[in-house]
């Protein structure tokens, strides 16, 4: 898992899955495997999927480049706990899912809770077992 700052300033947490390393066949299916992993977490709730992709290219001006042939975000949060308002600027999280010719790209920002993280490095890993 690679871990980079995207923009110059939003920490990004991203892994390449080759599609010969994983039995998932699209998009669809690794969303499932999230929505799975979401619905059987003690704390996790699920909220939405997003087929981002069918949004940008749906729009006069949208673009999406060449590489990219699916796109989509699965929606949820962690919330455990408000402890102000401002925490509300950082959820719910999303895991970005990107399918290209000979791969799958994973993708999140760095939640402000080690738990999180830990989590959903977790479930995206188990994609490259199974």
């Amino acid at each position: 898992m690679n871990q980079t700052l995207l923009m110059e300033k939003y920490p990004v947490y991203s892994l390449e899955v080759g599609k010969a390393e994983t039995s998932k066949k699209s998009v669809d299916e690794i969303i499932d495997h999230f929505r799975r992993q979401i619905e059987s977490h003690p704390v996790a709730r699920f909220i939405a999927v997003f087929d981002h992709y069918a949004h940008t290219s749906s729009l006069a001006d949208g673009y999406i480049d060449d590489t990219i042939l699916d796109a989509q975000d699965i929606v949820f949060c962690f919330g455990l706990a408000i402890p102000g308002p401002e925490v509300m600027a950082v959820r719910p999280r999303s895991i970005g899912v990107v399918e290209r010719q000979n791969d799958f790209v994973i993708s999140f920002m760095e939640a402000p809770m080690p738990m999180a993280n830990s989590a959903m490095e977790s479930w995206a890993k188990q994609l490259q077992s199974g």
